[in-house]
């Protein structure tokens, strides 16, 4: 791959196309996003990344697009098998707003931001939710106290910290985690908690666009606190006239709630209907 410094480069061009050596492949999937120059980021242009292998041949078959400035994003259907679309760009409210209306999110745990539209998409329909006898006898118990936007920074703080089996770190880095308070505090993001004698136990947060809910994280600190929240929720949502919980990806705990898979396709349609466009 020629070096983005090269002083040789064709100022007309953005990607010089790479010429592999015919006896080993050359991978182009990580890239330094802040070192590019200007010229790698041409107005509403994307920049592909392959993974180029023998014969120049990519290895999915699809584009994985580096974001500048611009508040855009690529077709959705052009996002790699596991869902990846996107790297770079920033956590700007503005940027944020127009991914979650698009079917976007942003997951990563380094330093540059990725975005992510898998397919399928794991969802939940307020009608179908599922409140199993044990929980329905912890609601007549009233074992909980429940509350909306009443705690968000401490809720969102306490899904970046919480321990998680199977997982050794947090996808909720510092800067997630301050985007995701100013849409709060610009009304966007939400929180809803669960208490007992005046202790947070569990809750979650997420975007709400339209008559859609976009789950984001939850947590609990006592057993089924977390589900008693989200039901709780999910119910005052229905009340208001959300028609779709977005789940983003698969957990057997939101399956058991009533959870199931929708091909992007349909999700993105169902979006276009539920949340106003400007």
């Amino acid at each position: 791959m020629p070096s983005p410094n090269a002083a040789s480069a064709p100022p007309s061009k953005c990607w010089p196309e790479p010429q592999p050596p015919h006896n080993q492949p050359v991978s182009l999937t990580l890239l330094a996003i802040d070192c590019l120059p200007d010229c790698y980021r041409g107005p509403k242009t994307y920049i592909l990344l392959f993974n180029y292998f023998y014969g120049n041949q990519p290895s999915s078959g699809m584009p994985l697009f580096a974001l500048d400035k611009e508040i855009i994003f690529p077709p959705v259907h052009l996002a790699e098998p596991d869902g990846l679309l996107a790297v770079g760009g920033d956590l700007s409210t503005e940027r944020l707003l127009l991914a979650y209306s698009q079917g976007i999110f942003p997951w990563y745990e380094g330093q540059h931001i990725l975005w992510w539209c898998p397919n399928p998409r794991f969802i939940l329909t307020p009608n179908t939710l599922k409140v199993s006898k044990s929980m329905k006898q912890l609601f007549k118990k009233q074992a909980f106290e429940f509350s909306i936007n009443q705690a968000f920074e401490e809720v969102i703080s306490n899904c970046k910290s919480i321990d998680r089996a199977g997982q050794s770190g947090t996808w909720i880095t510092n800067s997630m985690k301050e985007a995701y308070i100013r849409l709060h505090q610009q009304g966007f993001a939400h929180s809803a908690e669960v208490w007992q004698y005046g202790k947070l136990l569990g809750g979650l947060y997420g975007v709400r666009l339209g008559n859609v809910f976009f789950g984001e994280s939850m947590f609990s600190k006592v057993s089924n606190a977390s589900k008693y929240a989200f039901i709780s929720y999910v119910q005052q949502l229905q009340e208001e006239g959300v028609q779709l919980i977005d789940c983003q990806v698969y957990t057997e705990h939101l399956e058991s709630l009533g959870a199931h898979m929708i091909a992007r396709e349909d999700f993105v349609q169902l979006l276009q209907m539920l949340i106003p466009q400007p």
